[in-house]
Order: C-alpha cells, then structure tokens, then sequence
C-alpha cells in the first residue's frame, strides 16, 4: 500500500459527469481511489452508516440538498439559495441540538458578537470563547519578542485553541462552530474538542478571509503561486 500511487482526484482527467465516483459505472484513472481503495470503501461505509455515526452523516446529506432550490428539473437547473450560516442553523436544528459553542479569533470579534446573536435568535444557548481565552503569554511556548505579532510587548498573549476546546468541552456544547482560528490553531481546537464542529469561516488575513480569491486568480494577480514559494 505505502507503494500504490497516491489519490490524485483532483487532478482528475475525466470529465466529472463521466466520472466513476459519480456515475458508478463511468469512467477512472489507474490512480483512482475509488477503484482502488474498494476495502477502504466498506470501511468507510461501515462507519458512516454505524449507530453513531448514521443519523449525524445522513442529516448532513439531506441539509446539504435543501441548499439547492429547482431540484425537481434536474440537476442542470438546480440554483444554491442559502448562505453557510442559515445551513448551519438549520442543521443543527435539525440535529435537535440546543447548545453551540462559538470558537473565533479576537480578529473577528465584532463579527463573532453578530454570529452569537444570530444563533441566540435562532434559539440555541451559544458559549462563544475567544482564542485569547486564559491571557497565557506566548513565553510559555519559547517564543520572544522577535517572533511577536508586537515585537515591543512585555506581554503578548498567545492564541490558546486547545482552552478553548476545554471551555466549550466544560459547557457541555452540542456543536461547535469555528470562526476565524489561524491555520494549525484549528488543528489544536477540532484535535481537543469532545463535540462535533464545523468552519463558518477561515482565516485569510490579506483576502478579507476569502481564501479561494487567491485560488480564483491564479492565471494573473496571483499567478506567482505557480512556482514554488521562497
């Protein structure tokens, strides 16, 4: 297995309609894990469909259908109609979940409070914790002041997402919603975290937290990502 070439799907050079993952019997490159991985498949199967696992991924499937309005004409005539927040909302209703937990950076803090709202009006309990939570300072970590966003601070606080999955762990949350965690930050928090979660949005401190933008413009603005960085 170690020496198997790796899945390469997105590089896929099948038209997706054709596509074997898709339509079952169409077509698959030699590297296709569908074809392949076919144990791995029943593993997985097994799992999704487990008593603990089954109604959690078969309420994800159908939420993610009713995001898509004009279904009854096909697939070429479906058209997306809700934002990531209404899905979450109504999944987590649908979940019968009462209590979410709010997890986001300071950064965005004024978008977290209007999140928090949203999800309280919606009817949940919501315990939101910033990823400042505890004050610890980065020293604990070995960093100085020259690896400090302020280099000329006594005292910077370091983002703590491992409390932060122990806070909302205390409050008992049925769902957790991330919103903003720098990049290995939501790593630490899904890794300590006892409930399931899901991302409102990432970080991505240039694009106005539209990582895909960079990605959508690779053939100009962004086009030096075509070669590998320094």
């Amino acid at each position: 297995m170690a020496d198997a070439p790796l899945p390469q799907c997105a590089l896929c050079p099948i038209d997706w309609s054709e596509r074997f993952c898709r339509a079952g019997k169409g077509k698959a490159p030699k590297d296709c894990p569908s074809l392949r991985l076919r144990k791995l498949t029943e593993d997985a199967q097994a799992r999704t469909t487990s008593p603990e696992l089954a109604p959690f991924a078969k309420a994800a499937s159908i939420q993610e259908a009713t995001c898509y309005e004009g279904r009854e004409a096909g697939y070429d005539a479906v058209r997306a109609v809700k934002p990531r927040i209404v899905e979450i909302v109504e999944f987590a209703r649908r979940m019968g979940y009462a209590r979410l937990g709010l997890v986001f950076c300071i950064g965005l803090r004024k978008e977290a409070a209007i999140v928090h709202e949203i999800l309280a009006v919606n009817g949940f309990e919501v315990a939101s914790v910033s990823c400042k939570v505890g004050g610890v300072s980065k020293a604990v970590l070995g960093i100085g002041p020259e690896d400090q966003v302020d280099p000329g601070a006594a005292h910077e606080t370091m983002c703590n997402p491992v409390m932060q999955a122990l806070a909302v762990n205390a409050a008992n949350t049925d769902f957790n919603v991330l919103l903003g965690l720098c990049v290995g930050h939501d790593s630490l928090f899904f890794k300590h975290a006892e409930a399931m979660g899901t991302v409102l949005a990432v970080k991505d401190r240039v694009l106005g937290h539209n990582p895909l933008a960079a990605v959508h413009q690779y053939d100009s603005y962004y086009r030096y990502l075509k070669k590998p960085l320094p």
